[in-house]
């Protein structure tokens, strides 16, 4: 199951929702297929009869069997979620890259280490952090990297 909502309050009393959604803008909810809210640790579906965009990260919905304020009240606060997984982004594996430090030979990348929130790459027995802001340019085809290291790194 994917989150895209967490239901935030009721609306009106004939069971609307507003919703917040998150990772997706509103617009891609798919209509025709149903969401989910978990009641007893177990997915229920549920099928959208309106929804109504308020911006991008915002909606109200109507449910299907969800038609009265206190049906309503009775799932605020819940997250809502659809079939599937989020696709993960494929990792370059830059092992046996060529690494430079402003035009610089450093060595070739022996290794990688996914650390939480920053990927580090080993040359030898450095670890360099492989951040956005340090890259000055890849080059797949001739397989080197070239960073723009803080002084005192290497």
């Amino acid at each position: 199951m994917l989150q895209i909502a967490k239901i935030l309050k009721s609306n009106g009393t004939d069971g609307g929702l507003l919703i917040g959604v998150r990772d997706i803008d509103v617009r891609e909810i798919d209509l025709q297929e149903p969401v989910f809210i978990e009641f007893d640790g177990l997915p229920v579906p549920f099928f959208i009869r309106d929804l109504q965009p308020r911006g991008t990260a915002k909606a109200i919905i109507h449910l299907n069997d969800i038609d009265s304020l206190q049906d309503a009240e009775e799932v605020v606060g819940r997250a809502l979620s659809i079939e599937g997984e989020w696709e993960e982004e494929e990792e370059l594996d830059f092992t046996g890259w060529t690494l430079l430090n402003r035009g610089e030979l450093v060595g070739t990348v022996t290794g990688m280490e996914p650390i939480p929130g920053n990927l580090c790459l080993y040359v030898g027995e450095a670890m360099i952090p492989l951040h956005e802001d340090l890259i000055l340019s890849a080059d797949p085809g001739s397989r080197t990297i070239d960073l723009d290291l803080p002084a005192g790194l290497l």
